[in-house]
């Protein structure tokens, strides 16, 4: 029998960890599936850290990673990186997730070397070029151009099927962070998973604080945005003293600097490098809300029963604001302090926050791609 040959390829971090649960079902089907996996390591530290937590061990390695990287180098490194890949292999089909630059330049390179694309995390849609930049045209460029579409929701499929692409085509599967997200609880609270900056971390937590656990990266907030978040965080900090922020600060100057410059040496604000997969997902679970410009996080806290306030002023993940496990906040200094205190002071709006169902899916995602693949193929 010949087997059907599959490339998968990713090369953040977040797509690591959403692709991750897909690689390691397609492992369980090699009688019908040959699968290889390719990183370009748009990431490379980061990246490094999930293909360990995770045990994949990557076929291909473009290593692509380089200072001060924009996109039009970026894409056009993936694209020629790319072609001896494809040229040796030869797949049938090849897999991308989201919207990231890889997902977009991957999609293009497997589509001249005649591969069919299979889009995961498919159909998401701001309908905002711009916002966020350059995620929105990354995933629609990716979608205009993939044979199969798996969207996480009904909603995210509805968006494919106004751009006229065939409901055969498309398979609502939930989203593949959900099936990473407890693999990941699982293993973090095994007594076999040892880790040094969980044990750090804590030791920095004080027992009788709530915890709010903040990320931010997008572009779209750099400069204004990231200053008003700053002074918002500040102020939250100095007017709640039983309360600890946590802040794991992106490595990009344009979030270090204001990040540093109006937050450092407030005692109960933690600026901390950023953390392993495996160690957000612990500080997750400790935490008792979290503000974040994050995609992915608006998919995982629901299933931690966390809320999430979105410093983003669209979000194409809108089943979350909708069923109300997660509130859009934006950069609005005066807003973001509303709502965080809104969240430490009620409890009824904690716990309708809180409670609500998960939107994104109940962790069997990537089985229902294989389920869906081996009928196609």
């Amino acid at each position: 029998m010949v087997k059907i040959k599959n490339l998968i390829i990713f090369g953040t971090r977040p797509e690591a960890i959403k692709m991750a649960p897909l690689v390691k079902e397609f492992q369980k089907n090699t009688d019908i599936f040959e699968t290889r996996v390719c990183i370009t390591a748009q990431h490379r530290e980061m990246l490094d850290q999930v293909l360990s937590f995770f045990e994949i061990d990557p076929d291909y390695d473009l290593d692509l990673m380089k200072p001060n990287q924009n996109l039009h180098r970026l894409t056009s490194d993936i694209i020629m990186g790319l072609k001896p890949v494809l040229d040796d292999f030869c797949p049938d089909f090849v897999y991308v997730h989201g919207d990231t630059t890889t997902t977009m330049a991957s999609s293009i390179a497997g589509f001249y070397a005649n591969a069919r694309i299979c889009h995961i995390e498919a159909g998401l849609r701001t309908f905002n070029k711009r916002s966020p930049f350059p995620e929105e045209i990354n995933r629609t460029v990716t979608g205009s151009i993939s044979e199969y579409h798996f969207s996480p929701t009904k909603a995210s499929k509805q968006n494919l099927l106004n751009e006229n692409v065939k409901d055969e085509n498309i398979l609502v599967t939930g989203n593949t962070v959900i099936d990473a997200l407890l693999f990941s609880v699982e293993k973090v609270n095994s007594m076999i998973f040892k880790d040094e900056e969980v044990e750090s971390i804590n030791r920095l937590i004080e027992p009788d604080k709530r915890i709010i656990l903040v990320t931010g990266h997008r572009r779209e907030n750099h400069g204004t945005g990231f200053i008003n978040i700053c002074k918002a965080l500040k102020k939250i900090a100095l007017e709640n003293k039983n309360i600890q922020i946590f802040y794991p600060v992106h490595l990009n100057p344009n979030v270090k600097k204001p990040v540093y410059e109006y937050l450092s040496g407030i005692d109960n604000i933690k600026l901390i490098s950023p953390l392993s997969y495996p160690s957000f997902v612990w500080l997750m679970e400790k935490s008792y809300l979290i503000i974040t410009d994050s995609g992915g996080i608006q998919e995982e806290a629901p299933s931690l029963g966390k809320p999430v306030l979105v410093m983003r002023d669209t979000t194409e993940r809108p089943e979350a604001v909708k069923t109300g496990t997660v509130t859009l906040v934006g950069t609005d200094t005066e807003k973001i302090i509303r709502e965080t205190n809104k969240l430490l002071f009620n409890n009824d709006h904690y716990a309708s926050m809180s409670m609500l169902h998960n939107p994104y899916g109940d962790g069997q995602a990537s089985k229902k791609i294989i389920e869906f693949m081996k009928k196609v193929s």
